[in-house]
């Protein structure tokens, strides 16, 4: 094998009225990809309940599935539970944590998990003045600081960042520009350009653009289910 061939979708936000109604779109994924990774606002609300749906739903694909959460899998503070509901179903969730998994003799390795926000260079929030303005901008950088370790750790032949927040601007293109800070950080990309990343999988941006790219060439690619259109969009990596 020369590829890897990488399915991929975001802000699938499931809940018990989409029960069995996303995992046909899912049919035949193995004939056209070797993985599928999620990237983040698995479910509506964020209760177990609808993370047990998403479970019901990539349970037992035919390719390995690696997810992390988004905001909305924050919101009902069940995200711990969702996580263990997700892995007892076969899943792999990060959580500023990574992975390795075997693809036709290459081994792919995918690090990442929810991501924050913060801005962009140039018109970005500093970790300056009152402590929760201080606090969120200490949230994105320690968790880009995680993200460096566990991309330096990884032993792979190819490596992939999976995000839901975004690490570039281009990708938000279409969003409100006054939204821009709570829909990623330019932190995020410093990360992946010192590991020498070969693609950023993120969502969390549905009025976004599908393709960017990180100050140091890396492409960066929003597949925010509104954004693609479809079950998942497809990569290689070669």
């Amino acid at each position: 094998m020369d590829e890897i061939r990488i399915a991929a979708v975001a802000d699938i936000h499931l809940g018990e009225g989409m029960r069995g109604r996303f995992r046909p779109q899912l049919d035949g994924i193995e004939d056209r990809a070797d993985v599928l990774l999620v990237g983040g606002d698995l479910t509506r609300h964020g209760t177990l309940d609808e993370g047990q749906v998403v479970a019901h739903e990539l349970r037992d694909l035919p390719v390995p599935v690696i997810a992390v959460l988004g905001n909305h899998d924050y919101h009902s503070d069940q995200n711990i539970e969702i996580i263990e509901c997700l892995r007892d179903a076969g899943i792999s969730v990060l959580d500023d944590s990574s992975d390795v998994v075997s693809v036709g003799g290459m081994r792919l390795g995918v690090a990442g998990g929810k991501g924050f926000g913060g801005g962009f260079a140039g018109k970005c929030a500093s970790e300056f003045g009152e402590p929760e303005t201080k606090a969120f901008v200490r949230h994105t950088r320690e968790i880009a600081e995680r993200w460096r370790h566990a991309l330096k750790d990884l032993e792979a032949d190819k490596k992939v960042l999976l995000s839901h927040y975004s690490p570039v601007k281009e990708t938000l293109v279409g969003e409100p520009l006054e939204i821009y800070p709570f829909l990623g950080s330019y932190l995020l990309a410093e990360a992946a350009d010192a590991a020498e990343v070969d693609l950023i999988i993120h969502g969390h941006a549905h009025k976004g653009t599908e393709k960017g790219l990180t100050p140091g060439g890396i492409r960066v690619r929003n597949v925010a289910m509104p954004v693609i259109g479809a079950a998942y969009a497809l990569y290689c990596i070669a």
